[in-house]
């Protein structure tokens, strides 16, 4: 998966001919993951359809403001527009979008959403020979790098007045090998190895019954996600679990009993610089699994129970220099639990939450957290969605591992 998985990404389009280039690159961007929306300038589409790009992208092109022949039309807001985005490229980039861009000049609804947008902006010079090596297309894009965006360079090939040379706009596969780098390198996780734990674990009573939880593993994989999405390795150790997930960065080993995932984290635990153990793991396994189905005989049955390895206090007094993170769930006085745990288990930071807190716990799709560091300085969340809370709590181990 694409580090643009997921991204808002605004391609606006400006008249040159390299513009018929611009349906692959929308093509590449659903490709990857990404939800594309497309400005054109009016001159634009001489050079490829809006119906093209907008059946490509799955949303409206946008173009002017407002259309003039209908008195029931909406406004175009470029402020809207360009808050939404993740990303903005142009493509192809003039030397007249360049030069409006380079002075403020505010048009067209290009423009005005250029000047608006609040996220990185990338551009991909498009033009010819002479014009790229003018001292005045030189000096826009100076200013445009001096303003902090990114510039694609141009390639070098036939150009459409049939001179080869400088002004080429770069290929729709290199635009997105370009902007998928430049975002990769600028994530806070890069370079990062991360453990994260999920999901239950089933301990065998015999070949059809086991001991288990209520635990989906939807926490672990949100969390998971979030690493990946900011530029983490992850290794995904999760038990038994319907949920998915596909990432480039994410690599899951599926376990069930609680010995496979103790097994599986000590693995990978002294390669990485953050652990994160958010599995429910079973406290107790059957002392002997039954080698047959045991028969229904009496009116009551009993399994003898022994502990099973305490995974989370085993990669704590093997620490070195990871960052280590446990969750707590707990009904009964929660804080005072989960400070015990922090000192027992030797860790950096506990993930809180109470069965008490509707809305908290096992299977939902949503959690209420208390974050406690291992100086005891705690941080409560409110309700969120589990994808919000995966995000809070990766923002809370970044703002550490950074300080």
């Amino acid at each position: 998966m694409s580090v643009l998985s997921g991204k808002k990404i605004l391609l606006g389009i400006t008249a040159g001919i390299a513009a018929y280039k611009t349906a692959s690159l929308v093509r590449l961007f659903i490709k990857s993951g990404a939800e594309v929306k497309v400005i054109m300038t009016p001159a634009s589409k001489d050079f490829i359809t809006p119906l093209t790009l907008s059946t490509l992208s799955k949303n409206p092109v946008h173009s002017t403001f407002y259309d003039k022949e209908d008195e029931n039309e909406l406004w175009n807001n470029h402020v809207d527009l360009g808050l939404w985005a993740d990303v903005f490229l142009v493509a192809p980039a003039t030397a007249n979008t360049l030069s409006k861009m380079a002075n403020g000049t505010c048009n067209n609804l290009l423009l005005a959403t250029y000047l608006s947008a609040k996220c990185p902006v990338y551009f991909a010079p498009a033009m010819d020979l002479d014009m790229y090596i003018h001292p005045s297309t030189k000096t826009s894009l100076d200013k445009l790098q001096g303003f902090g965006n990114v510039m694609i360079p141009a390639t070098s090939g036939e150009l459409a007045s049939g001179l080869v040379g400088e002004g080429r706009m770069a290929e729709p596969e290199d635009i997105v090998s370009f902007i998928e780098k430049d975002v990769h390198s600028k994530l806070p996780l890069r370079g990062k190895k991360v453990l994260i734990t999920a999901g239950p674990t089933y301990e065998a009573i015999d070949p059809v019954r086991f001991i288990g939880n209520h635990s989906s593993g939807k926490m672990g994989f949100e969390v998971a996600k979030t690493a990946a999405s900011l530029g983490a390795e992850v290794f995904l150790v999760s038990g038994p679990s319907s949920q998915k997930v596909k990432h480039s960065f994410i690599q899951r080993i599926d376990v069930k009993s609680a010995e496979e995932m103790y097994n599986a984290c000590h693995k990978v635990y002294k390669t990485v610089d953050i652990a994160i153990l958010s599995a429910a793991v079973a406290d107790y396994k059957p002392k002997n699994i039954a080698t047959q189905k045991i028969k229904k005989k009496d009116a009551s049955l009993h399994i003898e129970l022994s502990p099973t390895k305490d995974i989370l206090k085993s990669l704590g007094e093997i620490k070195t220099n990871q960052f280590l993170v446990g969750f707590a769930l707990e009904t009964n006085n929660e804080v005072e639990n989960a400070k015990k745990k922090i000192k027992s288990k030797n860790l950096d930071l506990i993930v809180l939450n109470s069965l008490q807190d509707k809305g908290a716990g096992f299977a939902g799709d949503t959690n209420k957290i208390t974050i406690i560091d291992k100086d005891f300085s705690q941080q409560v969340f409110e309700l969120k969605s589990k994808k919000e809370v995966s995000k809070d709590i990766i923002n809370e181990i970044i703002n550490r591992i950074d300080a």
